[in-house]
């Protein structure tokens, strides 16, 4: 193929961190007017080397020549002056700013004033046309993960790239926007544009790329059409191994409740009523699966369930012990484990060293008089992350070498040690390849043979039903109905997501 053709030609990129060789020796051609799929097992090395196509990295090896000319970014400003854009895994967004601040923020203008009323104006058009719904006068703290998301989109395409990266962009979307990108990226391509797509959903690299590079160990292992390849075939490239797309459970034995809920009532960050008399039971032995689209309450639920958001009424129980409004000390001392959905900005302080995020709510059992116990530390650390497969070279690192699936798997790790009764786990395994998916969601079934009660939130429909003993849906704070996992239909459970109907046990 003639260099001309390639929007991006990547070659023998190598970038090292320490103890880790990140991408050893790939070469990566984008074609014009094509979608290129990436895929891998969290930590083979594919947001790096997009993160080096963008200039958040300089490689260490290797050139990149967009069109026919070879490129050096020293920093973002390069790559998005040569209409390069990228939306993160983990958001770029500034928390104190408004939605539009962040749009049109580091943007060039020829006005002594930026004009926030136009940018307003094309920031809801953007939103409207492609379902992304999201106040642009809003700040970003008082968004929820999901709606967080939908900024990253908006702000790649309010710039226009020509060669635009995704990573893990659907994470958080419903399926009608989830189409309504797949619509427009299809657009995009047929406009002539490129697009690189990193997703750990097999089905979604199946349905909308047109080729296929798989990442192993920072080497790419194979590179296919789309077309002559399948879900199993990838699996098996991605991990070496077969993977169980379906896991198997055994009917639940659930015993006494652990955690009661009875018509609570909160409000959100912004003061509008985020929950609304909701009520349900956990039972020793039980996965209850709260399902339903972003945004309708899951996030304030999750806080009121491990004391950080108060509730304006109804009561808590864990084990027949009213915590009501409790502080998260006491409700970590009430044996209560949490698996936030922001693993990053919540469940870690990626500053830290690992070591200090293993005993985060462990630390006054290694304290010796005013200084750390660090020996004991160290040992306990060591213990967990073997038991866990947390890979990492040193536990002294930084928790933010971490891959996403390493950085799950420590909080997994970090929670289960302390053995808890309940185990609130609020979307734990988005963004996690298929193999690290696998792990997650075996050990959740494991802990519920242990007699554990877990409270399991998601917005994956398959992993709710595959998971969960009965299935509650949520929506604009209310729980619409709840079902036996096994009689549950998804065209009711999709009803009761939209607000059309109620169901009873």
């Amino acid at each position: 193929m003639n260099a001309l053709e390639y929007a991006v030609d990547m070659r023998g990129i190598v970038k090292t961190f320490p103890g880790v060789v990140a991408n050893d020796n790939v070469d990566l051609q984008l074609e014009r007017g094509k979608i290129h799929a990436l895929l891998g097992e969290n930590g083979a090395g594919k947001t790096t080397l997009m993160n080096v196509l963008y200039g958040l990295y300089r490689p260490d090896g290797g050139e990149i020549l967009v069109g026919d000319k070879r490129v050096v970014f020293n920093s973002p400003q390069d790559a998005i002056a040569v209409k390069i854009g990228m939306i993160h895994q983990h958001f770029m967004l500034v928390q104190a700013m408004s939605v539009v601040d962040n749009i049109i923020l580091g943007l060039k203008s020829n006005k002594v004033v930026l004009d926030e009323v136009s940018a307003q104006k094309r920031i809801r058009e953007l939103a409207d046309t492609y379902g992304l719904e999201v106040d642009p006068d809003s700040y970003i703290w008082q968004l929820s993960v999901g709606e967080q998301q939908r900024v990253e989109i908006l702000k790649a395409i309010y710039r226009d790239a020509s060669i635009l990266i995704l990573d893990e962009p659907t994470a958080v979307l419903t399926p009608p926007e989830i189409k309504d990108l797949f619509r427009v990226l299809r657009r995009m391509k047929d406009e002539g544009k490129s697009i690189v797509y990193i997703s750990h959903k097999l089905d979604e690299v199946l349905e909308i790329s047109d080729r296929i590079s798989v990442l192993r160990l920072g080497k790419i292992v194979a590179e296919v059409l789309t077309k002559e390849t399948s879900k199993v075939e990838l699996a098996r490239m991605m991990v070496g191994r077969e993977v169980i797309f379906r896991l198997s459970k055994t009917a639940a034995k659930t015993g006494k409740p652990i955690l009661e809920v009875q018509d609570i009532s909160a409000v959100n960050d912004r003061k509008a009523l985020a929950l609304r008399k909701v009520s349900f039971t956990v039972g020793e032995g039980e996965i209850l699966g709260i399902a339903g689209v972003s945004g309708n309450g899951q996030r304030e639920l999750a806080e009121v369930l491990i004391g950080l958001r108060k509730v304006a009424n109804g009561n808590v129980k864990i084990g027949g012990v009213d915590v009501t409004n409790s502080s998260p000390r006491k409700m970590a001392d009430m044996s209560v484990g949490f698996i936030p959905e922001d693993r990053v900005g919540v469940g870690l302080v990626m500053n830290l060293p690992i070591l200090n995020n293993a005993i985060l709510k462990e630390y006054r059992n290694f304290s010796n008089g005013p200084l750390l116990d660090y020996a004991a530390a160290s040992a306990y650390t060591e213990r967990i992350i073997k038991e866990f497969g947390v890979k990492t070279p040193n536990m002294r690192y930084p928790t933010k070498t971490l891959s996403g699936g390493n950085l799950q798997k420590l909080i997994l790790a970090r929670e289960l040690a302390r053995d808890p009764r309940l185990l609130i786990a609020s979307q734990p395994t988005r963004g996690l390849d298929v193999g690290a998916t696998e792990e997650i969601r075996s050990r959740l079934i494991e802990e519920r043979s242990h007699g554990r009660g877990v409270l399991l939130i998601s917005e994956d429909l398959d992993e709710i039903l595959s998971l969960s003993d009965r299935i509650a849906v949520m929506f604009e704070g209310q729980i619409m109905g709840i079902v036996q996992a096994e009689d549950a239909k998804l065209e009711d459970i999709g009803l009761m997501m939209a607000g059309s109907k109620r169901m009873e046990a």
